[in-house]
């Protein structure tokens, strides 16, 4: 018998996870359920638009999602368009890949601020999430990018660039129109820990320094590397390159260019400021500075330094949230599971219930590293789990989201999406152009109920 099984979440971690089951040697027929109109999750909307050789990525998924044994389901909101107990009733098993992409907290004064952003929300607008605004607020001229790791990279790079940098990208017009009317000349990012300690990877952050509009500043205050910060890069060849980079840069003389990044180290954000004039807005920002312990720690020094910035972006990581039905720790902002087994409250495995890609261990890694992770839940999978209903079929789910008035968009749609796109571009020299419009999106895949 065939073995059905529901993936819900089109991404990476989802499209991994349909790889290894049809490379097994069980019969499968599997469905990609995914909220958006198109698939890819974060590569199509949590890469940086100037970062093209990342979604090359792209092309190995979609052979995926192409195979005979799998059907893509988009625009399918899990929860609303089909419940957990709905899906159990037409799989044999159902692994959850929804990922991460809300942002986590700072848990300091003055975060609920207007002006005070997630970088997560800032990346869907830039990439032109259909489900996010299609206006960005862009009218400050300094704002504090807080985090060290690529996604701050990514923002305080998109934050400083001009529109017409952009322009070769992928952005649709509303983004350019957005990123060519911003008034910012600087763009500060702060990271609380010494330079030996930054997440970037070295390609990233070199890429800072190519644009001919933005001068890179590293500050002399705060960098700082002692014994165990030594022995750290001695351990970590990447640690190492970030850190040659940003010592070549300390205290070279800026070239005058018109946008500036600011590299701060060893001050971490204690308070988002009002500003008196604006109330409710962001006004500036209040960091302590910080000393090495000698252990890898740092702590603070009581010394404040207020910064006149009129936003703030937070950087600092990506959280999963909860999915009806299915338990979740708070805590740890993850699915409770084993090796993939979703847990119950008593942590026993939950017979046909899976978990893949950050919603199980948390937004760790990079993209390829969902791999392995997919491999150990669809084991788990393979050895809990057997054909048990040789009447589910394909039709049924068809039938129930025809019944819930669903517009559902298959692979076929993605498809005459994915050529209207490139299309778009091809007329303006470019790779693609993208359409972040939902309606415009079903209806240019040729949708059936798309309004």
């Amino acid at each position: 018998m065939t073995l059905r099984v529901a993936i819900v979440g089109g991404g990476p971690a989802g499209i991994y996870a349909a790889d290894q089951l049809i490379k097994s040697e069980a019969a499968v027929s599997l469905d990609l359920i995914e909220r958006l109109p198109a698939p890819f999750g974060l590569v199509r909307y949590g890469v940086a638009p100037d970062h093209p050789r990342i979604k090359e990525i792209i092309k190995a998924l979609q052979r995926v999602i192409a195979h005979p044994d799998v059907r893509f389901l988009g625009n399918v909101d899990f929860g609303v368009d089909v419940k957990l107990e709905e899906l159990r009733e037409f799989y044999d098993a159902v692994i959850v890949a929804t990922g991460a992409m809300a942002d986590r907290d700072l848990g300091i004064p003055g975060e609920d601020l207007d002006g005070s952003h997630g970088a997560a929300d800032f990346v869907s607008w830039y990439d032109a999430h259909p489900d996010v605004p299609r206006t960005w607020p862009l009218q400050a001229t300094s704002v504090a990018v807080l985090g060290v790791g690529n996604v701050a990279l990514d923002v305080a790079r998109v934050l400083a660039k001009t529109g017409e940098e952009m322009l070769s990208t992928d952005i649709p017009a509303h983004v350019y129109e957005g990123l060519r009317d911003k008034t910012i000349t600087d763009v500060h990012v702060f990271a609380r820990r010494g330079p030996a300690y930054a997440k970037f990877s070295p390609l990233e952050l070199r890429e800072l320094a190519h644009s001919p509009n933005v001068d890179v500043i590293v500050h002399p205050e705060g960098f700082e590397v002692d014994d165990h910060s030594m022995q750290h890069i001695q351990r970590n060849k990447q640690s190492k390159m970030v850190l040659d980079t940003l010592a070549n840069w300390v205290g070279r003389e800026p070239e005058g260019k018109p946008h500036r990044i600011h590299l701060h180290f060893l001050e971490q954000p204690v308070e988002i400021v009002e500003d008196p004039a604006r109330p409710g807005t962001v006004g500036a920002l209040r960091t302590e500075r910080t000393r090495l312990t000698g252990d890898g720690g740092v702590i603070g020094t009581g010394e404040v330094t207020t910064w006149d910035v009129q936003s703030v972006y937070r950087a600092v990581g990506y959280r999963s949230t909860p999915l009806p039905g299915i338990p979740f720790d708070h805590a740890a902002a993850v699915v409770p599971n084993d090796g993939g087994r979703v847990l119950d409250l008593a942590g026993e495995p939950i017979p046909g219930l899976f978990v893949t890609g950050w919603i199980k261990r948390g937004p760790v890694g990079l993209i390829g590293h969902t791999k392995s992770d997919a491999a150990e839940t669809v084991a788990h999978l393979l050895a809990a789990t057997s054909a048990v209903a040789p009447s589910r079929r394909p039709e049924d789910v068809d039938a129930h989201l025809a019944h819930r008035g669903v517009a559902v968009a298959t692979h076929e749609s993605w498809e005459l999406l994915d050529r209207h796109e490139i299309a778009l571009g091809e007329a303006e020299g470019r790779l693609r152009i993208k359409v972040g419009d939902r309606g415009e999106m079903l209806r240019i895949g040729g949708v059936a109920g798309a309004e």
